[in-house]
């Protein structure tokens, strides 16, 4: 068994804020930001762009969604979402990934509304980095933070604003992982210390922690069992989403988009 790295580099200040409640765009502003929303923006938002989609433009509401698709080009952009769960009307998708086929999305920008998700990634729409995670692509956004060897905070978008537990036990195994894995102190706020102990609470079994849940209830219950299981599993989309101005891409593909040094 492989011993724990020895403590040698400067302390890493990790913070979770367990809902988007009382927090704004200030406050999130120039921070290394992780959002998580497992059930079921990012897990979609993982899906889609390991299946080729080109990017996502995440908006807050419909009407924004609207307005931006109507000044870009219907063939090759498709708008998804959900309101309680189910597809908005006149949208091409919801928010299941199981929509998100790579027949389906390959090439294409997706115009993406939620009602957790996409509200909590553009509140922290400011930040200095922003990353996409859910269980789907745990590894590689805790491969990411220890390259990044610098204080981070973890958004959990709930649902309704309210605690979702589902999010916190994510956001509880990125913390274990990584601090397994740098050679720096990690030192936790309260809600990444909760976080912690609720992932060693539920963080066994994640497919049955999301069926027990109420939210995963909730998806069951109006026909989305399905997506529990896809967003349970661990590891199985290893990409790296990041927000580039308005545009959450693949973090290889933003780069030779612009041919620049990435953040």
């Amino acid at each position: 068994m492989a011993s724990k790295p020895i403590s040698t580099g400067k302390p890493i200040h990790a913070e979770v804020h367990l809902t988007p409640l009382h927090l704004d765009e200030l406050q999130l502003k120039d921070k290394n930001l992780v959002v998580i929303d497992v059930l079921r923006s990012t897990s979609t938002m993982l899906t889609a762009l390991a299946n080729g989609a080109k990017e996502f433009i995440p908006v807050g509401d419909i009407e924004s969604a609207v307005k931006i698709s109507g000044s870009l080009f219907g063939d090759v952009t498709l708008r998804g979402g959900e309101r309680n769960g189910r597809m908005i009307e006149g949208f091409n998708l919801g928010n299941s990934p199981d929509e998100y086929k790579e027949q389906t999305v390959k090439g294409k920008s997706i115009i993406f509304m939620t009602s957790n998700g996409t509200p909590a990634i553009v509140r922290g729409r400011y930040a200095k980095n922003l990353v996409i995670a859910g269980f789907l692509n745990l590894s590689r956004v805790v491969d990411f933070l220890r390259s990044l060897n610098e204080d981070f905070a973890i958004l959990c978008a709930g649902k309704e604003n309210k605690f979702a537990l589902e999010d916190v036990v994510c956001a509880g195994k990125i913390l274990v992982n990584l601090g397994k894995e740098i050679h720096a102190s990690l030192v936790p706020d309260d809600g990444a210390v909760a976080a912690i102990a609720l992932e060693k609470t539920f963080g066994k079994n994640i497919l049955r922690m999301l069926q027990e849940c109420e939210h995963g209830r909730y998806l069951t219950e109006i026909g989305f069992a399905g997506d529990l299981r896809m967003c349970a599993q661990i590891d199985s989309h290893p990409v790296l989403p990041m927000l580039f101005g308005n545009l959450v891409r693949l973090k290889n593909d933003s780069l030779r988009a612009s041919g620049k040094p990435g953040q």
